[in-house]
């Protein structure tokens, strides 16, 4: 009997401390919040001409870094050369044109003084004039935006970054705003990762966060709360206009109801010690904030 009652005691403990540590764990993932979906995100830059035409040369290849102001490629710069060379030719031929019209007027207006000539043909002159310097104020504008047209052959890299998805070769005929390839921004990168909604309340902007790369375990980095998003594509179609254009989250499987889950914008703090990739993988655990809080007051107690 008493050995029954020992066995009986033990199994009583042992199911209340399985009890308590399950219930212990999962309040720590509620108000400790951590996830395993999420993903490096940037901003992504498409590449574009601003003129048509066949393309001369291709200065990059495929996944290459470049940097801010870095030639792209170059557009067969000859016909917007020769429409250059008209603009200019336009322009001088409405200068000569106006600087005739001004001496006319000055003719007729010291005629029309002494009343020589009739106030018809100094009227007249006046019009000459102004269809004159309205033909070279246009002729200057046509100049410019030949200009600009043969500046436009050469694309420039606007930011620094990856070249990626590019499937260009000289030869290749290209036209106005038709995308050719992808920067994407290497000072743009964060993590999108997705938290229940019942985990939101827990999070604050500012909160520091542990990352873990999929494929990376033993180079873990910080990051930094920087926004939760406000929004997320409701799929039973009930959430009206304009919610197409929110982000996509699969739910997860939960007990009763499946909560909603949102995005939470985390940033790297620092250089990160691997390199980033849009799409990879990221497991995101949110830092208490008693953690914080004794970080931020160790980073005060060290400023001079």
């Amino acid at each position: 009997m008493r050995h029954w009652a020992i066995s009986f005691l033990i199994t009583i403990t042992l199911v209340v401390l399985a009890g308590w540590a399950a219930w212990s764990l999962y309040q720590k993932y509620i108000q400790d919040p951590w996830t395993r979906d999420g993903q490096v995100r940037a901003n992504v830059i498409g590449i574009a001409p601003r003129i048509a035409g066949p393309i001369t040369r291709v200065l990059v290849t495929d996944n290459q870094q470049v940097a801010s102001g870095d030639l792209l490629f170059e557009v067969d710069p000859a016909p917007y050369q020769a429409r250059l060379d008209l603009a200019q030719g336009t322009l001088l031929n409405a200068e000569a044109t106006l600087k005739q019209r001004q001496q006319e007027f000055e003719r007729q207006r010291n005629l029309f003084k002494e009343h020589v000539v009739s106030r018809e043909d100094f009227q007249n002159a006046q019009d000459n004039l102004a269809a004159a310097e309205a033909q070279v104020t246009s002729a200057k504008a046509n100049l410019e935006l030949a200009k600009l047209n043969l500046s436009y052959t050469k694309v420039f890299a606007p930011k620094n970054g990856y070249i990626t998805d590019m499937t260009v070769s000289p030869g290749t005929y290209v036209n106005i705003g038709i995308q050719l390839m992808a920067l994407v921004d290497t000072s743009s990168f964060w993590i999108s990762a997705y938290f229940k909604e019942t985990q939101l309340p827990h999070i604050q902007i500012g909160q520091k966060a542990k990352l873990l790369i999929m494929g990376y375990d033993k180079f873990p980095f910080e990051g930094l709360v920087r926004s939760i998003g406000w929004g997320t594509y409701v799929q039973d179609g009930s959430g009206g206009s304009g919610t197409d254009l929110l982000p996509t989250i699969s739910q997860t499987v939960d007990w009763v109801r499946l909560p909603q889950r949102f995005s939470v914008r985390i940033e790297p703090s620092g250089q990160p010690p691997v390199a980033l990739r849009i799409g990879q993988t990221v497991s995101a655990a949110i830092l208490p904030m008693v953690e914080n809080s004794a970080a931020s007051d160790h980073e005060t107690q060290l400023r001079p």
